[in-house]
């Protein structure tokens, strides 16, 4: 039988599968008022349910939010707070509910990217705006803590073979697809076919119309894969990707700053969170910008780093763990 501990490591190494995501989001919606969920094969502490005084970290289904997650959850443990780790569970349409219910306490998440989901019409001109856009809508239960200097935003990025056939560069911006997108099929997770930070921003903003579009993964190795294989020759990455520099990809710029802002920021549910929680979180963001997020991506994704082990490696180097 796989232990525990192996099957955490097993949930933090293999984002999106989606059988996870769903018992995850399952379990979390039929227990949030359980005192005994020693049947949830998610929750990292072997004590059962979360209660009161238990923090529940939560993450999307792709690495880096897993490896955040993480980061979050052994910065408060570090000041003596109780942590239940749910991860993977899904994309933020479902982890933003689980919130609302109190279910997850404290969730990564990308303030940009976030606002877009609130209001997909707000207008993103700087970071501090953008952060006060999100709390005017928030649910009235949640609310945002300190950004972090570090962004990681979504991109449209085209393979090695796709750039060079149609002459694309790192100058190369969105608009210069206007004419080839025709040709291309694009990937992403599913909601980025729906999203104004996906198709319907790209056709409106840009006048994109691809050939087709190929539902896979949250910048995840599905996507990665699929774009390294020219199963799509476009694709939905995140900009601290790793793969991006390994297998060449190019991402392309973004002039009328569709994809917005991505400082990384802790989501809370207000109630569920101590002050020493939200000042440990606050010296996290204080901490953390895009060039070490970056290394920590690379550990995890492409030295085979334990998301948990990094974690803990971080805050002990910047003297938080």
């Amino acid at each position: 039988m796989t232990s525990t501990a192996a099957h955490r490591r097993s949930l933090r190494k293999n984002p999106g599968v989606a059988a996870v995501a769903l018992a995850a989001a399952t379990v979390l919606l039929a227990g949030c008022g359980s005192s005994d969920d020693s049947s949830d094969p998610l929750s990292e502490d072997t004590g059962g349910a979360a209660s009161g005084d238990t923090v529940v970290v939560g993450s999307n289904n792709f690495a880096e939010s897993i490896l955040l997650a993480d980061i979050y959850g052994e910065a408060l443990k570090a000041k003596g707070i109780k942590v239940t780790y749910k991860p993977n569970i899904g994309s933020r349409e479902t982890t933003y509910g689980l919130l609302k219910n109190g279910s997850i306490t404290v969730l990564p998440e990308y303030n940009g990217s976030l606002l877009a989901y609130l209001d997909k019409d707000a207008k993103q001109e700087s970071a501090e705006g953008v952060n006060a856009a999100v709390k005017a809508k928030l649910d009235s239960k949640l609310t945002l803590l300190d950004s972090a200097p570090a962004e990681d935003k979504d991109s449209v990025t085209v393979n090695a073979a796709t750039a060079k056939q149609y002459h694309l560069t790192t100058e190369s911006t969105l608009a210069d697809l206007k004419s080839i997108a025709p040709d291309l099929v694009i990937g992403g997770s599913p909601e980025f076919q729906t999203r104004q930070q996906g198709l319907l921003g790209l056709e409106s903003q840009y006048g994109l119309k691809f050939k087709s579009f190929k539902a896979l993964d949250a910048g995840g190795p599905l996507t990665q894969a699929a774009l390294k294989k020219n199963t799509v020759q476009a694709a939905d990455i995140f900009t601290t990707d790793p793969t991006i520099t390994k297998e060449k990809f190019v991402v392309l710029q973004d002039p009328k700053n569709l994809f917005g802002f991505a400082n990384v920021t802790p989501l809370v549910y207000k109630s569920g969170l101590s002050k020493e929680g939200v000042a440990a979180l606050n010296a996290v963001s204080a901490k953390l910008d895009t060039k070490a997020l970056l290394a920590m991506d690379s550990q995890v994704q492409l030295e085979n780093g334990d998301p948990l082990d990094v974690a803990k490696a971080w805050l002990k180097s910047n003297g938080l763990g």
